[in-house]
């Protein structure tokens, strides 16, 4: 086969099953698989044996049923904007591609939701939107499908006001490991009924069903929108400006870190002049007078942490370029070298302990041999580092991982988690039972009541 990619292994019968329900929508050749074996990561990919291209439940449910049937693996594919291996096929098996499924089924701007399929992305529903005066608030800078943002529990720039995919999602329609469907609960504001299923769900990365609908909460677009840019001396001068402003209950709507090498990479890959320095992005939302109100609010408690000159605008345009700028990152940062791969990785600690896991991450970071840049979350104490390295280089992949490996122990020693939003896949379940503890036993006891068979997305989360 074309560049070593092994010939697919899925049994002629279950070839001829699915082919009769989807026809030529069922692919097998080597570019379709290589395509949704890989992520956005460092991970080389993990080819499936064949690509499912569904339109409907009723064809999710129908592949899931046939995989069942065989014992095959099913992982569910939305953009493949993932960054731990998510879509890898580790046992092979049969990719179960969503993005065909993108109709916006129902707005209910009285209600403040609204139901998609999963392959609907952020930006396309946000279009949809737009003339209703509402807006999907979950912004991880990717134009991710909704589906594979429920399944990885996403979060982003707004998370720190408008909450992130754990908060959002209503409900949930999801066939199961035997081709069965459900919906995880109603549309109602609260209930005490049962199990949260929801929940469960969010952030189970396609290991215990496939998602198919997804209802989520919505927003009104507010009066006001000020964008603002304030360097700083150091991260530690910029961290303790936030953590001042979110305990003094500033409504901020977006606050961005990105330290100096981040603001390089971002000058020389947007055309921008930022000053190289800690850089804070922000944006306050409200009325004109109120978004006015916390700038000048944050203005005064950043001057007594000795930030430099802070820039504001209400300028649409403007603040699109500066926003699109940090949207850019991942492939700003990948930019800096040329033939390299950015190994992106987060925690997410409570905002108490920001400074201190930062301060030590970034003497860390030091010597590190590989252009290395920070840009976080910062007001829910979520950050991430990007290691531009040659994946085959054994000794800046050994050192990459140990970097990765003391981060995500500090965090968990500090109260925080191992990611705040990238999500576990296989690049870091090796951490789980640092994490979770006993708890991971819990997972497994669910994982095998929901999927006797173990064809779920095989291989991620939980560690051998």
């Amino acid at each position: 086969m074309n560049d070593g990619i092994a010939a697919s292994s899925l049994d002629s019968a279950l070839l001829h099953t699915l082919r009769a329900v989807l026809g030529g929508r069922l692919s097998t050749s080597d570019a379709d698989r290589v395509q949704h074996g890989r992520d956005e990561s460092w991970h080389p990919p993990r080819p499936p044996d064949a690509v499912a291209r569904v339109q409907s439940t009723e064809e999710v449910q129908a592949v899931v049923r046939a995989c069942a049937a065989f014992r095959t693996p099913v992982i569910a594919y939305g953009t493949g904007t993932s960054i731990e291996g998510h879509v890898g096929a580790v046992h092979g098996g049969v990719c179960v591609d969503v993005s065909g499924m993108s109709a916006v089924l129902a707005v209910r701007p009285e209600d403040l939701d609204a139901t998609v399929q999963p392959g609907v992305t952020r930006k396309q529903l946000n279009a949809h939107l737009r003339d209703l005066g509402l807006f999907f608030a979950v912004d991880p800078g990717a134009d991710a499908s909704l589906g594979g943002m429920a399944a990885t529990r996403a979060s982003g720039t707004n998370a720190v006001r408008y909450g992130t995919m754990r908060e959002t999602v209503v409900n949930l329609g999801v066939v199961l490991a035997d081709g069965s469907f459900i919906r995880t609960g109603s549309r109602a504001r609260k209930s005490s009924a049962g199990y949260d299923l929801t929940r469960l769900f969010v952030g189970s990365e396609g290991t215990l069903g496939v998602i198919t609908e997804v209802t989520v909460r919505l927003f009104g677009i507010p009066e006001a929108v000020l964008g603002a840019i304030c360097p700083f001396p150091s991260i530690g001068q910029a961290v303790a400006t936030v953590i001042e402003a979110i305990q003094c209950g500033l409504p901020l709507a977006r606050i961005e870190l990105l330290d100096g090498n981040a603001i390089r990479a971002v000058n020389a890959h947007s055309g921008l002049a930022n000053e190289v320095a800690p850089t804070l992005f922000l944006e306050f939302h409200g009325s004109d007078r109120g978004v006015e109100e916390q700038a000048e609010a944050f203005k005064a408690i950043a001057v007594g942490n000795s930030a430099g000159t802070m820039r504001w605008s209400r300028d649409h345009v403007e603040r699109n370029r500066l926003w699109q700028a940090r949207h850019d990152i991942h492939y700003a940062v990948w930019a800096q070298r040329a033939g390299g791969r950015v190994w992106s990785t987060d925690v997410c600690v409570p905002i108490g302990a920001l400074a201190e896991c930062l301060a030590e991450t970034e003497a860390d970071m030091a010597d590190a041999p590989f252009f290395a840049a920070l840009v976080g979350h910062v007001g829910d104490g979520n950050f991430h580092w990007g290691f531009v390295l040659d994946p085959e280089n054994p000794a800046e992949v050994a050192e990459a991982e140990r970097l990765t490996e003391r981060m995500v122990l500090r965090a968990i020693r500090l109260g925080g988690t191992s990611t705040g939003e990238h999500g576990i896949g296989y690049g870091k379940r090796k951490y789980m039972a640092a994490e979770h503890g006993d708890a991971v036993g819990v997972m497994r006891t669910i994982k095998a009541a929901l999927d006797p068979l173990g064809i779920m997305n095989p291989g991620k989360i939980l560690p051998d």
